[in-house]
């Protein structure tokens, strides 16, 4: 296992998913303290344990550290001890964000869009230099965006839904994606 992988879920105090970090991280938070390792025990109890609790853990074969010492298991989820606080982040203007922003719907038709319909339509053309914003852009169904081509949509005869904005600042609890499939995240990330 990397000690580099992202792959450890870390809790605040209150036990609300707030982030990922690196393996070397979470072993290091739990060695001085500042965190507990959280141990999924065989019966499904969750079990926050302090470092020489941790390294009494027995390890299954692909998910520890080697050590001079022997082998240390690797924290699946970190709770950290002097943490309460959920963080809360805006969303990166990307195409998956702002498909998500305007729940897949055409701004100027109000249809739902196939994952290959819509693009990015820019409500004031770069041509004329618009950004490529929030503020700016919308999703469009691509027939639409390409007769609509640099014209505003005044000028070619189309009506927005609603006003392009920024979407709302959520908390990083949202963001948090289990790209490893790790099933000890599930019941932290899944609500």
């Amino acid at each position: 296992m990397d000690i580099n992988s992202e792959i450890v879920l870390v809790l605040n105090k209150n036990w609300q998913a707030i982030n990922t970090t690196k393996v070397c991280d979470a072993i290091s938070r739990i060695y001085s303290g500042s965190a507990t390792g959280l141990h999924l025990t065989e019966d499904k109890n969750l079990v926050p344990m302090k470092w020489d609790e941790w390294i009494t853990l027995q390890c299954d074969d692909t998910f520890f550290i080697g050590t001079i010492n022997g082998k240390i298991k690797i924290p699946k989820i970190i709770i950290l001890c002097n943490f309460n606080k959920v963080p809360k982040k805006r969303p990166r203007f990307t195409t998956n964000n702002l498909r998500i922003r305007d729940n897949g719907i055409c701004q100027y038709t109000g249809k739902k869009l196939g994952p290959n319909d819509g693009n990015i339509d820019h409500v004031i053309p770069k041509s004329r230099g618009g950004k490529t914003n929030w503020y700016n852009c919308v999703l469009a169904h691509k027939d639409i965006n390409s007769s609509k081509a640099d014209k505003t949509p005044e000028e070619a005869g189309l009506k927005l839904i609603k006003k392009p904005d920024h979407p709302k600042v959520l908390p990083t609890t949202c963001y948090i994606k289990n790209k490893f499939k790790i099933k000890e995240w599930d019941m932290f990330l899944n609500f």
